[in-house]
């Protein structure tokens, strides 16, 4: 294992944070996709990345992405069973425009 540093002409998104996992394509169409490995730290205008030593290195033009575990960066409620419960003081007519909700699997 080794570690290399990627740096960018431009500010990295907001969104990069220790942990994720750096990507890059040299195909224009972006199917063959190489994961580089974990980013280990993160600048304004590079990233840290652990590399194993047989994974071919990107070069100055290849496209960087990177991806998120599915463990974390959750943000929506979790569990098996929700209730809601809608309040109305006013005493005049109202009308409720819209009700949203998320579901998704929280138990794997």
């Amino acid at each position: 294992m080794g570690s290399i540093t990627i740096n960018f002409a431009n500010n990295i998104q907001d969104s990069v944070q220790v942990g994720d996992t750096a990507y890059y394509t040299n195909d224009p169409n972006g199917v063959d996709i190489v994961q580089i490995g974990k980013i280990t730290a993160v600048g304004n205008t590079a990233i840290d990345v652990t590399i194993p030593n047989n994974v071919v290195r990107p070069t100055t033009a290849s496209f960087i992405l990177f991806s998120k575990t599915n463990k974390a960066n959750t943000s929506a409620l979790k569990g098996y069973y929700m209730e809601t419960t809608l309040n109305n003081d006013s005493t005049g007519k109202i009308e409720l425009f819209s009700v949203g909700s998320e579901i998704f699997i929280s138990s794997k």
